[in-house]
């Protein structure tokens, strides 16, 4: 596991030391995934929003100490830096995010408009990726994914994903990871640790969000 993954999760740190050995298997984190594809005016794809909501153990570790006014409640400012850290540090992990327009690689420009909220016992991040170039495609998908493992992304119960401003012929699916792919017994601790940011062994834990517009 690489120093900036570890810095995004260093709040997990002290939990990871003290929990049973069967909590310490992959994946450590959990976040439910809410995601926006922004159209523009001409029928191109400019940008994902995400929003990510993470685990309540995590983000109970992750937002100690930060209710600096001592009132009970963490405000957006309050969690500024916190979120500084996690987008940062998702940069070197291509945010977790992978598109692709008729099956051509699209890249992103760095995450914009960022900041965390905390309801219900749970951190959500949001955050905007803009293409680096827009995307006009018939068939564009967009892959969520640890190719570490170390996170587990879930697509939300309901609405996981939304079209913005876009064409009315255009038409959106979703699907999670297709676990009869995936085996029924995960390699060991050792395994998880030797991966790096350019592994892809947890693709096979990919949530697709998938757009038509014939």
């Amino acid at each position: 596991m690489t120093c900036c993954l570890r810095l995004f999760f260093a709040m997990l740190a002290i939990w990871l030391v003290a929990a049973p050995e069967s909590a310490r298997a992959h994946p450590h984190v959990w976040v439910t995934v809410k995601s926006e594809l922004v159209y523009g005016a001409d029928g191109t794809v400019t940008a994902v929003r995400h929003h990510w909501t993470f685990d309540e153990m995590f983000s109970t570790f992750a937002t100690q100490g930060l209710d600096t006014d001592k009132d009970g409640k963490l405000s957006r400012e309050e969690l500024k830096g916190l979120a500084e850290v996690n987008v940062t540090s998702l940069k070197e992990f291509d945010y977790f995010t992978y598109a692709n327009g008729d099956g051509k690689k699209a890249s992103f420009n760095e995450a914009a408009d960022y900041w965390l909220e905390h309801q219900n016992g749970a951190l959500t991040l949001h955050f905007t990726l803009p293409l680096k170039t827009p995307v006009k495609a018939k068939t564009l998908q967009l892959e969520i994914y640890d190719g570490t493992y170390f996170v587990d992304f879930s697509l939300a119960k309901s609405e996981a994903a939304k079209l913005v401003s876009a064409p009315a012929q255009c038409k959106l699916a979703t699907a999670g990871p297709n676990t009869a792919a995936t085996p029924n017994q995960a390699p060991n601790e050792a395994f998880f640790n030797s991966l790096d940011s350019s592994s892809n062994w947890g693709a096979r834990f990919a949530n697709k969000i998938v757009v038509t517009c014939p």
